[in-house]
């Protein structure tokens, strides 16, 4: 597929990433080493900050195209977005591009990053959009869940918005699962059921996060 995104953009992405986010915060990586070396796979990241995205790229073991919505595609990030391979998605209908393209990515056994509540918010994977289903059965590819914490514990006095400057930020990756039955169907009831297995093993997760980091809420 000739429009996929950039693999080598994603990696100068994920090296970016890597100065930045040591360079600025103290991130604490736990578990980097269950995802899987090769082949197709899904980030599934839960999302209190806007740092959440280029955080878990740049610590993740791996390039990752992460779905963006298109309202950050603004000025100059629009063309450095695009060269380090992330995906443009329009969430207000079905981005028939962008499925197409994040597909791609996942059958070029690339990591796809979703944000599976769909926006930021609490942070605790308690509402999920089918579309993290969709991929994962589609796309035939394992979740890897990813809890971010710490993002969203207080703003810096130097940097509004945005964390404590040298503040600790814990990445948690979990085990690979699959969110299919093993049956290959793509009907909406079992996207349904798969997006139920999904939003339990995600808040699983997400608790052992917290106990394993000490942190008893999204933020802290």
């Amino acid at each position: 597929m000739s429009d996929l995104p950039s693999e080598k953009g994603a990696e100068v992405g994920r090296r970016i990433g890597v100065g930045l986010m040591y360079g600025l915060w103290k991130p604490r990586v736990l578990g980097a080493w269950r995802v899987p070396a090769s082949g197709p796979v899904i980030f599934a990241v839960n999302h209190s900050h806007n740092i959440d995205g280029p955080m878990v790229m740049g610590v993740a073991p791996r390039p990752t195209h992460f779905l963006i919505k298109k309202e950050a595609f603004i000025g100059p990030l629009d063309p450095f977005l695009t060269r380090i391979g992330q995906l443009k998605v329009d969430r207000e209908t079905t981005d028939r591009t962008a499925i197409t393209r994040a597909l791609g990515v996942l059958e070029s056994g690339g990591v796809l990053g979703i944000f599976p509540e769909g926006t930021r918010g609490e942070g605790d994977f308690a509402s999920l959009r089918a579309g993290l289903a969709y991929f994962a059965v589609r796309g035939g590819a394992p979740i890897v869940p990813v809890a971010v914490l710490g993002s969203s514990e207080r703003s810096g006095r130097l940097l509004k918005g945005l964390p404590p400057l040298r503040s600790r930020v814990d990445v948690v990756f979990g085990d690979p699962f699959e969110a299919g039955d093993g049956s290959g169907r793509r009907t909406r009831k079992a996207l349904d059921e798969a997006t139920e297995r999904i939003q339990k093993q995600l808040a699983a997760h997400l608790d052992h996060a917290r106990r394993l980091t000490g942190r008893r809420v999204t933020g802290d």
